[in-house]
C-alpha cells in the first residue's frame, strides 16, 4: 500500500462535503424512528415526531436537546423503580436476559455518576480508529495503552479501535509506572494511547532511570487538556502526539490530523453548536455548547448534549480531509451561578432574551464580594428602543427571582467564548 492510499483511513472521511450532508440528511430520518422505536426514552422524548420530516438540519434543531444530566436522572429514576430492571433509562437499544432489550450488549461499563453504558457487537464500536490513525499508528504497530480497563470504557474504546486499524495491543491500564516502564523497554511498542499526563510521567521517570523509552513515536490523547506546550515538549523527545475528543455515550466525536489545526469530526456524527442553556444552533465560528446526534443503533442517542464548548471553525482541513472541523475543548457549558442563595442558569439568561427579541447576544454578569452579589445582564443591541432596559430588568427579575442591572453593549463586543453567565465574583 503506497504512502498515499495510507494518509486517510477511509474513503469517507474525502468525499465532497455536499455528498457527506446528504448521506447524514438521508439517514437521519431511520436514525429519529429506530430511536422511537427501541428506546423508551426517546419514545418519550419524541412522542409526536414524525422522523420523515426530521430530514434537515433545520428540522433537527426543532428537536429537544437532551443533557447527561437527564440521561443520570432516568437511569436513577428507573433503576430505583423495583418493578423494572432497565439500568440504562431507556436510552439503549440492547441488554441481556432480563431487560427490557434482552440481547446485544457485548459489555457495560460504569462512569461517574454512576453512568451505565452499553458496548454493542460491532467491530471498533466507539469508531475510535479513525483518530487512532490520524495519529500515524498502522497495521503491526504495537500500541501500549495505558487508559482504565477498569469500571470505564476508555480502555475498550481505544483497544477496539486498535485493533479495527491492525495493530497489536499492551493493555497497561493506569498506575504501576514502574511495571509500564518496564514494559516499555522490553516490548518496545510504536505508540502510546492514553492520557497527557501519564504519558509525560512514563517519559520523565525514563529518563530519570535512564530506562529506554525511544521506541514511542507517536501518540494518541484523550481525557484531559492537551495544550501546545506539552505538545511541544513531547516533540522535543521524539514523539508527535495527537489529541481525540471522544465520550463514554457518543465513542468519538471529532479527532486532530497532523494540520494541528482543530479537531475533524468524525463520519459517524451530526455535530451542532448550540447556546448554552438552549436549543438553538448558533452562527459558524460562534462559540456554543457541543450536541451531537449518533448514528450508533444500538445507543441511538439524538442531539445528545455533551457540556463542552467549542467552535465550528471555517474552510476544509489541509490534510484534505473534507468534513467540517471543530476548535477543540474550550470549557464547560454548565455555567449555573448561586446568587444570593438562588441558582441561576444559562437557560434562565435565554429565557430573559428570548422575551425580548430586539435585543441580540447577552451575558449575565455577576460581580461583588461574599454576601454583595450583583447582577448585570449586558446585551448587544444597536440603538435600543426607549424603556427596553427596563423591561429586560423586569423580566430578569420574573425569571430568575432577583434583581439586576440592565448594560448595554455594541454589537459583536461580547467575547466569543460561549459564556452565558461569568462568574467575576472575589472570593478572596
Amino acid at each position: 500500500m503506497s504512502a498515499d492510499t495510507q494518509a486517510f483511513y477511509d474513503t469517507l472521511e474525502t468525499r465532497p462535503p455536499a455528498q457527506r450532508e446528504a448521506a447524514l440528511m438521508a439517514a437521519l430520518p431511520g436514525v429519529v424512528a429506530h430511536a422511537q422505536a427501541r428506546t423508551d426514552a426517546f419514545a418519550d422524548l419524541l412522542a409526536g415526531v414524525d422522523p420523515a420530516q426530521v430530514g434537515s438540519r433545520g428540522a433537527l434543531a426543532r428537536l429537544p436537546v437532551v443533557r447527561k444530566s437527564e440521561l443520570l436522572a432516568r437511569q436513577q429514576r428507573d433503576r430505583a423503580d423495583a418493578s423494572k430492571h432497565e439500568p440504562f433509562g431507556g436510552f439503549s437499544a440492547i441488554g441481556w436476559r432480563g431487560l427490557l432489550r434482552s440481547q446485544g450488549a457485548r459489555r457495560v461499563f460504569q462512569s461517574p455518576g454512576p453512568i451505565y453504558e452499553p458496548e454493542g457487537e460491532a467491530p471498533d464500536y466507539w469508531r475510535m480508529a479513525r483518530a487512532i490513525h490520524a495519529a500515524g499508528f498502522r497495521a503491526g504497530d504495537l500500541a501500549h495503552c495505558s487508559f482504565s480497563y477498569h469500571l470505564t470504557p476508555a480502555g475498550a474504546m481505544m483497544e477496539s479501535g486498535a485493533h479495527a486499524v491492525g495493530c497489536t495491543v499492551f493493555a497497561g491500564g493506569v498506575g504501576n509506572t514502574e511495571l509500564q516502564l518496564q514494559a516499555v523497554a522490553e516490548l518496545r511498542p510504536h505508540g502510546y494511547i492514553g492520557t497527557p499526563s501519564f504519558l509525560r510521567i512514563l517519559l520523565e521517570k525514563a529518563a530519570e532511570t535512564g530506562v529506554s523509552a525511544g521506541s514511542i513515536t507517536k501518540a494518541m490523547l484523550g481525557g484531559e487538556a492537551f495544550p501546545p506546550s506539552l505538545r511541544h515538549w513531547f516533540e522535543e523527545r521524539g514523539v508527535q502526539a495527537y489529541q481525540s475528543y471522544a465520550t463514554a455515550d457518543l465513542g468519538l466525536i471529532a479527532y486532530e490530523t497532523h494540520a494541528r489545526e482543530g479537531l475533524v469530526i468524525d463520519e459517524g456524527v451530526i455535530v451542532e453548536i448550540v447556546r448554552p442553556g438552549t436549543s438553538d444552533p448558533v452562527s459558524e465560528g460562534e462559540v456554543g455548547e457541543v450536541v451531537v446526534t449518533t448514528l450508533n443503533p444500538d445507543y441511538p442517542l439524538v442531539r445528545f448534549g455533551t457540556g463542552d464548548l467549542s467552535a465550528i471553525l471555517p474552510g476544509p482541513c489541509p490534510t484534505g480531509r473534507t468534513n467540517a472541523r471543530i476548535r477543540g475543548w474550550l470549557g464547560r457549558a454548565d455555567q449555573t451561578a448561586k446568587v444570593r442563595g438562588m441558582f441561576v442558569h444559562p437557560g434562565q439568561v435565554a429565557e430573559v432574551l428570548r422575551r425580548h427579541p430586539e435585543a441580540g447576544r447577552g451575558r449575565l454578569v455577576v460581580e461583588g464580594e461574599m454576601a454583595n452579589d450583583r447582577m448585570t445582564l449586558r446585551v448587544e443591541i444597536a440603538g435600543a428602543p426607549e424603556g427596553l432596559a427596563a423591561r429586560l430588568a423586569d423580566t430578569l427579575r420574573d425569571v430568575t427571582k432577583l434583581r439586576g442591572e440592565v448594560q448595554f453593549m455594541a454589537p459583536g463586543s461580547l467575547p466569543n467564548d460561549g459564556k452565558v453567565i461569568e462568574d467575576a465574583r472575589k472570593y478572596d
